[in-house]
């Protein structure tokens, strides 16, 4: 699933692609790219054609695309979404759902989900935030985070530190991934309950979690297989940086202990032993 980095990587790619460009045409090959629009194929098209693109805004890992009508395109890229900016004479790809074309005759904008786990839809609103993501909270990178605000309502929880960070209603953005790299950064151990941290220390975890999830940004987030890549169709080269995140019984970068796997709410954590322990508080 893309997190932050990547999902901001994309909406790099809209801004510089689609902003300020007026939709000519919508072409929906595969209703269930659209099942979330409730209306139906034809309302999602007719919602979208004339309408000029204002910019391309994201919270956490959920994009829209704010139109002149007050409405705004938005959706998901779940597991294999992609949004690719091209020439509209570029072959079609195999599982190119959606096609969005434009009067100034330029690259077309297309939605590709080869497993279709994500989808479009047009929905009111897009200033600040659509209301179907108005419970999504700020992520680390928004100038308006809170970060007072944050190390208040960690510190009040009783749960450990990681399932913290992947909570989207306190902090968005945050998956799997950069929640391994930020608590190795940190040294904590995903476990650490959130009751026995320091505010200094959870300030520190925060900054640890921005300067990760920035250095992904500048190198195109992490790419595990073909199926996440930039609106451009490049490949994030993040993945050459991780310290922990999959690679088990690889040394840790910090002190050269294997790097040990751990069963986490049907996923995995990664995390160095030695770096990373359980018992001392932050």
């Amino acid at each position: 699933m893309p997190e932050l980095p990547e999902v901001e990587v994309v909406r790099l790619g809209l801004e510089r692609g689609v902003a300020g460009r007026t939709v000519r045409d919508v072409e929906v090959t595969h209703a269930r790219a659209v099942r979330r629009h409730t209306p139906g194929a034809a309302d999602f098209v007719s919602r979208l054609v004339g309408r000029t693109i204002l910019e391309a805004r994201r919270r956490g890992k959920y994009l829209w695309l704010p139109l002149d009508s007050g409405e705004a395109l938005t959706g998901h890229l779940g597991m294999s979404g992609q949004l690719l900016v091209v020439p509209a004479e570029a072959p079609l790809q195999r599982h190119a759902h959606v096609r969005l074309d434009f009067c100034d005759g330029g690259r077309e904008l297309r939605f590709v989900d080869q497993r279709t786990f994500g989808g479009l839809l047009v929905v009111a609103g897009g200033d600040p935030v659509p209301p179907a993501l108005a419970h999504v909270a700020r992520d680390p990178l928004d100038p308006l985070f809170d970060d007072e605000a944050f190390v208040a309502a960690v510190r009040r929880r009783r749960t450990g530190i990681k399932r913290a960070l992947l909570d989207q209603r306190l902090v968005s953005g945050i998956g799997n991934i950069y929640a391994d790299e930020t608590l190795w950064r940190a040294r904590l151990h995903g476990e650490r309950p959130t009751e026995a941290l320091t505010r200094p220390a959870v300030r520190r975890l925060l900054g640890h979690a921005r300067e990760v999830m920035s250095e992904a940004i500048t190198q195109g987030g992490t790419s595990f297989d073909a199926l996440y890549v930039s609106t451009e169709g490049v490949s994030g080269l993040f993945e050459r940086s991780l310290a922990v995140y999959g690679r088990p019984g690889a040394p840790c970068p910090r002190c050269g202990t294997p790097i040990r796997r751990e069963a986490f709410m049907n996923r995995s954590s990664f995390s160095c032993p030695r770096c990373q322990t359980r018992a001392r508080a932050g």
